[in-house]
C-alpha cells in the first residue's frame, strides 16, 4: 500500500504514533550509551584512586626500609610488603625495573609464568615520553576487559626506581543490572506513554480531520439538479475556514450555472419540441391542401357522383384532422403531466389493471408475488405500462404469426422491477442512444414522445428504465425503482 493512498487521518496517526516510537528508540539508545560511558568513567576514576592509594602504601614502605633504596633493592623491600598492600588493597600489584623487567609480583609463584616477563616498547615510550609519566592499556581476556595501569615509582628526589603496573578487571555485573532494571522500568513507562500516544493520536487526528470529513462529505453530496447546502463550522482553523468559504463560493456559482443550464435546456427543447410538432403538423396540411384543390377544379353541381365525391372528401379531411388531434393529445400529455398523487400501491394489481385495456390476446402477465407495495402515482404507473406495452405491440409486424409480449413484476432488494418483453423486429445499434429522445420515432406516424414521457416518470420516482435488445428477435425494457 502506497502512503499517498492512505487517508489523511490514518497518514496522521501513523505520523504521531512513529513521532513517539522514534522517540522512544532515541531515548533508549542515548540511555544506553550513557550508561555506558558512566562505566568507562567508573573503572577509570576506580583504577585512578587504587593506584593512588596503592602509591601512597608503596611510598611508605620505601621510606621505612632499612634496605638501600634502589632498582636492585626493590624485589628486597617489598619480598613480603607486596603482599599486604595487594590484599589490603584487593588488588594485584607487578613490579617491573626500567627496562621493562619483572621484578615483583603479588601473584603466587606458579601463577606467575603466564605473566608477561617484559614490558612493550610501547609501554616504556609512553612513560618515558609522556608528561604524566602513566600508561593505560585495555585487554581482553576470556571475554573479560582488564585495564592496565604503568606508572613509575621515585624515591624522594622523584629519581624513577621501578615501574608499577596495576591489572584492573572491569567487572560490570552490577552495573548491566542496574542498567537491565532501569530499561525494564524504561520499557513499562514507554508502553504506558505508547498507549496513551496512541489514544491521544486517535482523537487528535479525529479531531482535526473532522472539518474535512465534513467538507468531503458535503462534496459528495453536490448534484446539479438538487439544492446543495453550504457547510457551517462555528470553530476552526484558518485553513479551514478558507477551505469552507471557497466550497460555499463554489456552491453559489454552481446554483447559478445550474439555474442559467437548466432554463437554457428548457428553452432548447421547447424550441425543438416546436420544430417537431409545425413538422407533424404540416405532414397532415399538405394532402389537406391537395385534397380541397382538387375538389375546387373539379367540382360539379350537376354531377351525379357529387355526394359521393363530397363523402370522400369529408372522409379525408376527418382523417387528417383526427392526425393533428392526436398529434396535439400527445404533446399535451407530454407537456402537462399532472401533479403527482403519491400513494401506497400495489404494484401488481396496478400492472393488471393497466393491461385489461388490451384486446391482445398474446400478452402475458407474470408476477412472482401477489402484492408488492410502493409508493407511487397510480395514473403515471398506468400510463408508463401502457407506453411500454404499446411499444410492445407497435414492435411487432402485422404479418409474424408467433406474436408474445410478456409483462413481469418482481422485487428486487428493495426495489420493484417491471420488465416489458416482446419478440418483435429488435432496435438497432444506432437507435440505442436514441431510443429516449422525445423527438425520436422509428415509426411512420406519431411524435415518439412515448418513451420520453416513461423516462421523465421513472427518474421523478428516482428510478431507472434501461433495455436490451436483439434485432429481429426483440426487445426487453426494465424499470426499476425503490418501493419508498
Amino acid at each position: 500500500m502506497y502512503l499517498g493512498k492512505l487517508s489523511l487521518r490514518l497518514r496522521l496517526f501513523l505520523a504521531m504514533i512513529l513521532l513517539v516510537l522514534l522517540a522512544s528508540i532515541l531515548i533508549a539508545a542515548v540511555t544506553i550509551y550513557q550508561y555506558n560511558e558512566e562505566a568507562r568513567d567508573y573503572h577509570n576514576e576506580r583504577l585512578e584512586r587504587k593506584e593512588e592509594n596503592i602509591r601512597e602504601s608503596i611510598n611508605y614502605a620505601i621510606k621505612k626500609t632499612t634496605y638501600p633504596v634502589t632498582t636492585e633493592t626493590m624485589p628486597l623491600i617489598f619480598k613480603e610488603e607486596i603482599y599486604e598492600i595487594a590484599a589490603i588493597h584487593k588488588l594485584q600489584i607487578n613490579l617491573y625495573d626500567l627496562d621493562g623487567g619483572l621484578i615483583k609480583s603479588s601473584r603466587a609463584t606458579f601463577e606467575t609464568d603466564s605473566l608477561t616477563k617484559c614490558l612493550s616498547a610501547e609501554v616504556l615510550n609512553a612513560l618515558s615520553n609522556t608528561v604524566e609519566h602513566r600508561f593505560v592499556s585495555k585487554t581482553v581476556e576470556n571475554d573479560e576487559v582488564f585495564l592496565s595501569s604503568y606508572t613509575y615509582i621515585t624515591d624522594k628526589k622523584f629519581k624513577p626506581l621501578a615501574i608499577l603496573n596495576l591489572p584492573y578487571l572491569e567487572n560490570d555485573d552490577f552495573l548491566n543490572k542496574e542498567l537491565d532494571e532501569f530499561l525494564e522500568r524504561l520499557a513499562y513507562a514507554y508502553l504506558a506513554m505508547l498507549i496513551i500516544a496512541i489514544s491521544l493520536a486517535y482523537f487528535l487526528s479525529k479531531y482535526i480531520t473532522k472539518s474535512l470529513k465534513t467538507i468531503s462529505d458535503k462534496m459528495n453530496e453536490i448534484r446539479l439538479e438538487k439544492q446543495n447546502k453550504k457547510i457551517d463550522i462555528e470553530s476552526s482553523s484558518e485553513e479551514i475556514a478558507a477551505l469552507v468559504k471557497s466550497y460555499n463560493s463554489m456552491i453559489d456559482q454552481l446554483e447559478e450555472s445550474a439555474v442559467k443550464l437548466a432554463t437554457s435546456e428548457r428553452e432548447q427543447a421547447w424550441r425543438e419540441m416546436a420544430k417537431q410538432v409545425a413538422h407533424e403538423i404540416k405532414n397532415p396540411l399538405t394532402p389537406m391542401r391537395l385534397t380541397v384543390q382538387s375538389f375546387q377544379r373539379k367540382f360539379d353541381p350537376n354531377d351525379e357522383h357529387i355526394h359521393q365525391k363530397v363523402e370522400e372528401y369529408s372522409k379525408t379531411l376527418i382523417q387528417q384532422i383526427d392526425t393533428m388531434s392526436s398529434i396535439a393529445s400527445a404533446f399535451s400529455n407530454f407537456a402537462k403531466m399532472p401533479a403527482q398523487q403519491n400513494e401506497m400501491l400495489n404494484v401488481v394489481e396496478i400492472t393488471r389493471l393497466a393491461l385489461d385495456i388490451f384486446s391482445e390476446d398474446y400478452i402475458v402477465f407474470k408476477s412472482d408475488r401477489k402484492d408488492i407495495k410502493a409508493k407511487f402515482d397510480r395514473t403515471q404507473l398506468i400510463r408508463v405500462i401502457t407506453n411500454l406495452v404499446k411499444n410492445g405491440i407497435q414492435a411487432i409486424p402485422d404479418e409474424q404469426e408467433d406474436k408474445r409480449i410478456v409483462v413481469r413484476v418482481s422485487e428486487e432488494n428493495n426495489h420493484v422491477v417491471i420488465e416489458v418483453s416482446d419478440n418483435g423486429i429488435g432496435i438497432s445499434e444506432e437507435n440505442n442512444q436514441k431510443i429516449f429522445e422525445p423527438k425520436f420515432t422509428t415509426k411512420s406516424s406519431g411524435m415518439g414522445l412515448g418513451l420520453g414521457m416513461v423516462k421523465n416518470i421513472v427518474e421523478t420516482y428516482h428510478g431507472s428504465i434501461t433495455f436490451t435488445s436483439q434485432k429481429n428477435e426483440g426487445t426487453v425494457f426494465k424499470v426499476t425503482f425503490p418501493k419508498e
